[in-house]
Order: C-alpha cells, then sequence, then structure tokens
C-alpha cells in the first residue's frame, strides 16, 4: 500500500536501512520492522509485509522524526486492513474468548458478541443482562489493537457494570488502553463525529 508523503526540502543523512523505533503501534515487534529508504521515491510512503518482517519504503531526503511518524502511520494502516480482512461476525465471538483469556483470566464470558449499524454515538455497548456485545460498524477497517481495547472495555462490563477504579484496574491489563483511547479520540476529531459515550453498558 502505498500515500503520498508532504514534500520536504530538508535532506537526511541517514543510511539506506534503519530499524523503526519501539514504540511504533504494530501487530508485530519493532525489531521486526525494516525501514527503506530510496532516492527515487519522492511523495510516497509504501508498506507491505515480507514474512515476520514489515518493510516500510520512503524517500531518502526524510528526517528521523518524519521517518517515525510515517512507520507509525503506516503499520496502523497495515493493521487496519488486515483487521478488516479477518474480523466478521463469527470471528467476534472467538477474538473476545482469546481476550478474557489473556487479560481477565476467562472470567468474562458473552453470550453474543456481533457488529451492528445502528450505533453511531457509541464504539460499542454490553448488556450484562443477557451478556450480549454489540460493536459498531465504525470500527471496522480500524487497526486490530483498537478493535481489542473496544471488545475488552465491554468484556470489563461483563465483569464491573460502571466506569469506577475497579473497571479501569481491568483495563490497566491491556498495554496498549492509552493508545486506543487516543486514537478513537482522534478519529473522532478528524470525522467531527459526536463524541461517543464511553462505551457504556446498558
Amino acid at each position: 500500500m502505498a500515500v503520498p508523503a508532504a514534500p520536504r526540502p530538508e535532506r537526511s543523512r541517514a543510511p539506506r536501512r534503519t530499524a523503526a523505533s519501539a514504540g511504533a503501534a504494530a501487530p508485530v515487534p519493532a525489531d521486526a520492522v525494516e525501514v527503506r529508504r530510496s532516492t527515487r521515491r519522492r511523495r510516497t510512503v509504501s508498506a507491505y509485509r515480507e514474512g515476520e518482517r514489515t518493510i516500510v519504503l520512503i524517500p531518502a531526503r526524510m528526517t528521523k522524526a518524519e521517518e517515525q511518524r510515517w512507520v507509525t502511520v503506516m503499520l496502523d494502516k497495515l493493521a487496519a486492513q488486515e483487521s478488516k480482512r479477518r474480523l466478521g461476525d463469527e470471528d467476534l465471538g472467538a477474538r473476545a474468548a482469546e481476550l478474557s483469556a489473556r487479560y481477565f483470566g476467562g472470567r468474562a464470558r458473552p453470550a453474543s458478541v456481533r457488529w451492528v449499524t445502528n450505533q453511531n454515538t457509541r464504539w460499542g455497548s454490553c448488556t450484562p443482562a443477557d451478556g450480549s456485545i454489540r460493536l459498531s460498524h465504525r470500527l471496522r477497517g480500524m487497526p486490530e489493537y483498537v478493535v481489542d481495547y473496544v471488545l475488552l472495555h465491554e468484556l470489563a462490563h461483563l465483569l464491573v457494570p460502571g466506569h469506577g477504579p475497579r473497571f479501569w484496574e481491568l483495563l490497566d491489563a491491556y498495554p496498549r488502553t492509552e493508545r486506543a483511547r487516543g486514537y478513537l479520540e482522534g478519529a473522532v476529531a478528524a470525522g467531527r463525529l459526536p463524541e461517543p459515550a464511553a462505551d457504556d453498558a446498558e
């Protein structure tokens, strides 16, 4: 996949191949990211998976700061594409069970998990009384770690109904909670959408 990069007058003396920063959000470890600089590449940045590695192609003139920013952007875009391909209705239940086992000791057991198209002011919702979880279709195409956060948020409601300290202690187990919340806040700001309710349980 390729996206246009804003032109910059300055030139970087960085080597042709460098490792991406450890803070990049991706479903692969940072040391599995390889950045390749090209003097022929002028305005576009692209990325693709190569086995266990992710290759990010950038113009040679980019600064280190620009490189790190674009690595993060491209990893998120790849993760979003992969998430959109993988997670259908039939997959959400299995993913929820996996997340519950990993972060909540398997204690959160939803009766059903599905995508819905009638939630435009919230990312997800949970009804503890019947164990149902619903995710907004607007999450489709977002990075997997964002979808996982919303799933965990709703799973946590099966254990703690409100948003008190005990609830947030549960979500602290997920290392990308703050990053996912920031991504969702950015999506709201970019789309000028109404601020979704904090995935309140119903």
